[in-house]
């Protein structure tokens, strides 16, 4: 029977691992390629932009459908109290209910050649929309990236900072038991202390810049904030083919043909060149052709049963024959009629017509001449857009490639500058403990030791960033 000594801490470590696994399972791993695979599944800006482009889409299919003919029927139905005419016949009734019906069709023969100009400028303007939104993914994935070697240097600098916060708390220890001994000053105890806490303090400010940082990569990602994830840190050491050389008229060339803004200026550019062929349409005339169906039904409306009429003599004489002294009666031709039937009624009454319709612009208050000179400004704009894009990507491009260099000599420096306060240290901690430098000395030392770590791990960090910002922008894939 095991001891209930033992029972209570195997209870407790086994409800600490339960705790632990599901915390770890909880806890999500976002290397750098998940990262950009999430931000392009779920950012917000790219589903909208990719909205964007869904409402060009319906543009574009609206402006092939505009070839086709417009078809529309028309049925009507009125009653009628009071004199009215019945329909299709030249009669009167007190109240009728009559049914009219008509369809047309119309289409558009020529219109200036705006229809096909209009389906050109729209699939112009669908591939400047689709161009946009790969533009947003492109700058997504650049600011991802950067937010990813963001958080991969502050977590090495928080490295950085608890190993200071140790080697600090080490020489407190030390001068602590010196002052103890009376060795050392309360002034060199003070000296001391404050080095733990500026370290404490550097620490702090170092890991809410990480959190800082990963909060950041969420909101790409569109993930809460509450989610935790933890980012997966890549071997940097074994990133040894960071090429820092470029030669800039060759990266310029690449990207003028590559680069998305380049790619959406000049899209929109043919797009305002387009625009300026559908103003001129309103000079042209337009010819229409067009047709209707239509017929008419009244309850009111009848017909005779037979072709003989019935004969009768009216009350009332019309004259008299002279000589005689006989009275004239009028004769009453009547026939016997019926109702005509809906179906009767629609085929008599059923008619056809077709024609050619031309309108001939003359005179529109100078709109015509107004839309034209307004397309072409938009169209030198867009040419000066275009240029200006280049000239930003080439200012850029060229700033990149020198920040590229900076950085390579930069990392350098602080490596060395590392390598050398590293040994400082060593030496000055040595002879500290020996008695023969004091304590502002060592924390000279140790000071310059600090610097020029978070130095060299910002330089490295500084180095693989622009040459990815180069790889970018040449259009190739960005990873580590």
């Amino acid at each position: 029977m095991i001891p209930s000594k033992l029972k209570r801490p195997t209870f407790a470590f086994a409800l600490f691992l339960v705790i632990f696994s599901y915390k770890v399972n909880a806890q999500q791993v976002i290397s750098l390629q998940k990262a950009i695979d999430l931000t392009l599944q779920n950012n917000l800006n790219i589903k909208q932009a990719q909205l964007t482009e869904a409402l060009a889409d319906e543009d574009f299919k609206q402006s092939k459908n505009n070839l086709l003919p417009i078809i529309s029927a028309n049925p009507q139905a009125t009653y009628n109290h009071g004199k009215s005419q019945v329909a299709g016949a030249f009669a009167y009734a007190s109240s009728t209910l009559n049914l009219n019906g008509n369809a047309s069709i119309s289409v558009t023969l020529f219109q200036g050649g705006q229809l096909k100009n209009q389906i050109l400028q729209n699939k112009l303007i669908l591939d400047a929309d689709k161009t946009a939104t790969s533009k947003v993914k492109n700058d997504l994935i650049l600011n991802v990236v950067t937010n990813y070697l963001t958080i991969l240097t502050d977590q090495d600098l928080v490295i950085a900072a608890k190993q200071q916060v140790a080697l600090a708390q080490i020489t407190l220890d030390r001068t602590q038991k010196n002052f103890d001994a009376g060795n050392l000053t309360k002034a060199d105890l003070a000296q001391a202390q404050a080095q733990v806490s500026t370290a404490e303090l550097n620490l702090t400010n170092a890991q809410n810049q990480v959190d800082l940082a990963i909060l950041i990569l969420k909101q790409f990602m569109e993930m809460p904030a509450t989610t935790d994830i933890l980012v997966e840190k890549p071997d940097i050491s074994k990133l040894t083919d960071i090429k820092t050389i470029y030669d800039p008229t060759e990266v310029i060339k690449t990207a003028l043909t590559v680069n998305p803004d380049i790619k959406l200026a000049e899209t929109q550019q043919q797009t305002y060149l387009q625009a300026i062929k559908v103003a001129k349409g309103n000079y042209y005339p337009t010819l229409s052709l067009f047709g209707g169906l239509g017929s008419n039904y009244s309850n009111q409306a009848k017909a005779n049963t037979s072709d003989q009429p019935t004969i009768t003599t009216g009350p009332s004489p019309v004259g008299v024959v002279q000589g005689t002294g006989q009275n004239v009666l009028p004769l009453i031709y009547s026939y016997n009629q019926a109702p005509i039937s809906f179906i009767d009624q629609l085929n008599n009454n059923f008619n056809q017509s077709i024609g050619l319709s031309l309108q001939i612009p003359i005179f529109n208050r100078f709109t015509a001449q107004t839309s034209v000179r307004k397309a072409k400004i938009s169209y030198q704009n867009a040419e000066l857009a275009t240029q200006i894009a280049k000239n930003n990507l080439s200012k850029t491009i060229i700033q990149a490639i020198l920040d590229l260099h900076a950085s390579e000599k930069s990392y350098q420096s602080a490596l060395q500058t590392f390598e050398s306060n590293k040994e400082a240290l060593n030496v000055t901690r040595q002879r500290f403990e020996a008695g023969l430098v004091n304590t502002l000395e060592y924390n000279t030392a140790l000071t310059n030791y600090n610097k020029s770590q978070n130095d060299m791990i910002e330089g490295r960090y500084q180095m693989i960033f622009r040459s990815k910002v180069i790889d970018y922008y040449l259009g190739n894939q960005i990873s580590l």
